[in-house]
């Protein structure tokens, strides 16, 4: 190809600690115990191909149905967290727990949880994405009860006569989380008391203006994740914005040459989700395309 673009990869693309955390850990029950079954509740990362690596070396992934069958086994928890019943159902079947949550989402847990047994007891709100894992875990924290809030134009399942303590997700855009803010303090009644927690990881969300500004230096984006990232999604539309070339892969086989057609430089990067040894397949897979 004429011209030889550069190929870089974000150096603040891929793994957030929490997932570096959980996959080390899971690495090392799977060196110590290569004879014995280490099973992980849910995928350890949203990123098939990093699952898939593992799962060749041992690790089981289940669901919540499966975990209920379990006995006298080991259970990794991935670094999104579980609900107390997840722990009180491994204690009645004797699963030993190789706990991983990130301890960004633990400390959120405690904070709801400490909340939700507070006297008087406020409207739990939870800024995130229904069914999410991480979501699911927080909920817990308040049998159920806690409201979640997808978007600032969803707020009508709160009562703005009582009494708010809002949250969010760790990895909920900072942006959003404003909104609903604002939102809720125009709309509650005069006397409330409301109360706002600023949970977002400013390890993902400060990825935003990084990586928009990465993706506006580049002449053409590839953005590698997975299609379940909920982070990836974010982050895409991010890249999208600034730079309407900007392609999503989940790996080097979805790269298309003609995408980089006339580009002097090329950017790879990732969602917190996405495992560095996967951009660099993509970087290489490039490369070829250049060289080739």
């Amino acid at each position: 190809m004429a011209g030889s673009p550069t190929v870089e990869i974000d150096d603040r693309s891929g793994f957030c600690h929490g997932v570096v955390t959980a996959i080390a850990k899971a690495e090392d029950e799977l060196s110590v115990n290569s004879g014995e079954p280490l099973y992980c509740l849910g995928d350890i990362v949203h990123n098939s191909d990093e699952v898939e690596r593992l799962e060749n070396r041992g690790l089981l992934t289940i669901n919540h149905d499966d975990l209920r069958e379990l006995h006298d086994v080991k259970v990794l928890l991935r670094a999104h967290g579980e609900p107390p019943s997840t722990y009180d159902l491994a204690l009645r079947n004797g699963i030993r727990i190789i706990d991983a949550t990130c301890p960004v989402v633990l400390r959120l847990q405690q904070r709801i949880k400490a909340t939700y047994d507070s006297t008087p007891r406020p409207q739990i709100v939870i800024y995130g994405k229904k069914g999410h894992a991480e979501v699911n875990g927080l909920v817990g924290q308040t049998d159920g009860e806690a409201i979640v809030i997808e978007s600032p134009d969803r707020l009508d399942a709160i009562d703005f006569n009582r009494d708010i303590a809002l949250y969010s997700q760790t990895t909920m855009p900072l942006e959003g989380f404003s909104r609903i803010i604002d939102e809720i303090s125009r709309r509650i009644a005069p006397g409330v008391d409301f109360k706002s927690y600023d949970t977002i990881c400013r390890q993902v969300a400060n990825r935003v203006d990084h990586i928009r500004n990465f993706a506006a230096t580049h002449d053409v984006v590839l953005f590698v994740a997975g299609a379940k990232s909920s982070n990836g999604k974010v982050l895409l539309e991010q890249c999208r914005e600034v730079n309407p070339r900007t392609h999503h892969i989940s790996r080097r086989d979805d790269f298309n040459p003609e995408w980089i057609d006339g580009a002097t430089s090329i950017g790879i990067c990732g969602a917190t989700s996405t495992p560095r040894w996967l951009m660099e397949e993509v970087k290489n897979e490039v490369n070829q395309v250049i060289n080739g």
